[in-house]
């Protein structure tokens, strides 16, 4: 951490506690204050002008912390150096802050003891506002305090206290730090001094850099005598003092990276002894034991070692380590969080995607259940209709075969009655022309009626390959359903096409029926004639014998009258139309 940074964190408790609604600002009266008393503490030329020049916009409200960094950095911070004593800089922070935010009354520590508390909070706290100690800088603390005090870490205890961290987001401030000290949880049968004397030594440590202290014997250079001196170890310099309270300086011993620590052979009665070299002199020291005099020689080789290296305190490069560690920590911890998010959010879309797919799939089911019902539905309205049709159409049939018997019957009765006459129309020449003439007209007849008798055959085996297409069509699979409907609707236009021609072939056979009832009248007539000359031959000397025309053999009589072909004819016309009808339902 810069100087820059470590006197920043002092100058925000400063301006906070100037901040008495916690607006976040500050008026521009109290920045002036503040802004001298930084000067006169940091040695630095203040320039009251500047100040006016920067906030001459805003004379009389309040201003931002954010419109005082520019002047801070500017005229203040910008010009800092080195030759002024941190600790003032830090006591005149703390004395603006500590009376708004300290409750001493609750504390079992002093107020100096405090101070240096606030001071170790600043150096381990996070490079961040407002500033926070995190969870694992107050157990290093802990730690050290525990150390100087000569007491044993109590892991429990503090695992207890995390506990209740976690409540404070594991974080305190800088007087939540002072109060957990002060308060005594850490340092349970501890009496004050001890306390206190732990914090110092803390303090001496982190702020003040004091890697190692104590008692020994230095040798004058002047008058070669041993005098008991109080020594002082900071990574570049060893000052040593007349007592341990500080009060009186007598010298210090530069270290660089060219200095050099050995120890040396007991002489002069006494004993523990190493030489320190520096670039100008060198000092004999005799430690009290060998354990001490090993320490201080250790902890002079470190020194010496990091100044070779560039390197800063064990304790300073410690707390960067940490740090970095803790910002390593947390990217990767964010990068976790980050990508716990996507692929929470890749799950949530394979949800939903899931989701949507079964929906479909259920709507599809639904659906094909629903037509699967309809189609079911549907099948069976058709056969019950095709069923339906095809009763109506067998009990047409059967009345239309009923039809024909009766008038084959009527038909064969008349054709009787018609022998009868044909005998008594060959006697007579006229009659015979006459009935000649009709019988033209007869032939004229059948060929019309074997002509419609034809074509009622034909579209009876029409109306039977469509009656036998149906039947086929309704075992067809359901996949052809709709062409089938389209096929049935055909077959019934083209059996209604049909019938249609069916009943113009009735009414054609009606006609040719009263053709035939029109000739019958002729011969009727002719008939009449015949008696007539009968009677007139009678009253004749004589009878006349008349030639009779030959038997033209057995006829065949249809519902129309004498049929124009034998019945060999009619057998050869019928098993024709049974092959014809075979071949059809085979092709089926």
């Amino acid at each position: 951490m810069s100087l820059r940074d470590e006197l920043l964190k002092s100058i925000w408790h400063a301006f906070t506690a100037l901040d008495v609604d916690k607006s976040g600002k500050v008026s521009k009266s109290q920045l002036k204050v503040l802004s001298h008393n930084l000067c006169t503490v940091m040695k630095i030329p203040h320039d009251p002008v500047a100040l006016e020049e920067h906030f001459k916009d805003d004379d009389e409200g309040p201003v931002s912390n954010q419109g005082y960094m520019p002047y801070l950095n500017k005229f203040i911070l910008d010009k800092v150096t080195n030759n002024f004593d941190q600790q003032d800089f830090h006591k005149m922070c703390w004395t603006l802050c500590f009376r708004k935010n300290l409750q001493q009354g609750q504390l079992l520590i002093s107020n100096e003891d405090a101070f240096k508390i606030w001071c170790i909070f600043n150096f381990l706290s996070e490079d961040r506002y407002p500033l926070v100690i995190v969870t694992e800088e107050i157990e290093y603390f802990l730690r050290k305090l525990t150390e100087a005090m000569g007491g044993s870490w109590v892991e429990e205890r503090f695992e207890d206290y995390k506990l209740q961290l976690i409540s404070k987001q594991q974080c305190l401030s800088a007087w939540e730090l002072i109060g957990l000290v002060g308060s005594g949880h850490f340092s349970k049968g501890m009496d004050r001094q001890t306390l206190s004397m732990g914090i110092n030594e803390v303090y001496q440590e982190l702020i003040l850099d004091v890697l190692k202290q104590g008692y020994m014997l230095k040798k004058g250079h002047k008058r070669k005598n041993w005098t008991e001196r109080w020594f002082t170890l900071k990574p570049s310099f060893i000052s040593y003092y007349v007592s341990e309270d500080l009060a009186e300086k007598k010298g210090d011993i530069l270290l660089d990276g060219g200095c050099a620590v050995e120890p040396l052979q007991d002489k002069e009665g006494k004993k523990c002894l190493f030489i320190i070299k520096s670039a100008y002199k060198s000092f004999e020291i005799s430690a009290s034991d060998k354990k001490k005099k090993q320490e201080w020689i250790q902890a002079v080789q470190t020194c010496v070692g990091l100044l070779r290296q560039g390197r800063p305190a064990p304790h300073r490069e410690a707390r960067q380590k940490r740090r970095e560690l803790r910002l390593k920590q947390q990217a990767e911890q964010e990068e976790l969080e980050l990508r716990m998010k996507e692929l929470q959010t890749a799950n949530e879309a394979k949800q939903q995607e899931l989701e949507n797919m079964r929906k479909a799939l259920e709507d599809a089911a639904a659906n094909a259940a629903e037509e699967e019902k309809r189609r079911l539905q549907t099948q069976a309205e058709l056969q019950d209709r095709y069923r339906t049709d095809l009763e109506r159409e067998k009990l047409v049939r059967q009345q239309m075969e009923e039809q024909v018997a009766q008038k084959s019957t009527e038909l064969e009765q008349y054709l009787q009655r018609v022998r009868e006459l044909e005998d008594m129309y060959h006697q007579l020449e006229d009659a015979l022309e006459a009935e000649r003439s009709a019988r033209q007209d007869e032939e004229t007849v059948r060929k019309l009626q074997a002509r419609l008798l034809e074509e009622e055959a034909a579209k009876r085996a029409e109306l039977e390959q469509l009656h036998l297409r149906q039947q086929h069509a309704i075992s067809q699979t359901e996949a052809e359903k709709q062409q089938l409907e389209k096929e049935r609707l055909a077959k019934e236009s083209a059996l209604q096409a049909a019938m249609a021609q069916l009943e113009q072939l009735e009414r054609e056979r009606e006609g040719a029926l009263e053709q035939y009832q029109t000739v019958m009248k002729k011969l009727e007539d002719a008939t009449n004639n015949t008696k007539t000359w009968k009677h007139k031959v009678a009253h004749q000397e004589g009878l006349l014998r008349l030639i009779q025309p030959g038997s033209k053999g057995p006829q065949i009589f249809t519902n129309w009258g004498p049929a124009a072909f034998t019945e060999a004819e009619l057998s050869m016309r019928e098993k024709t139309w049974q092959d014809m009808k075979n071949q059809e339902t085979q092709a089926q």
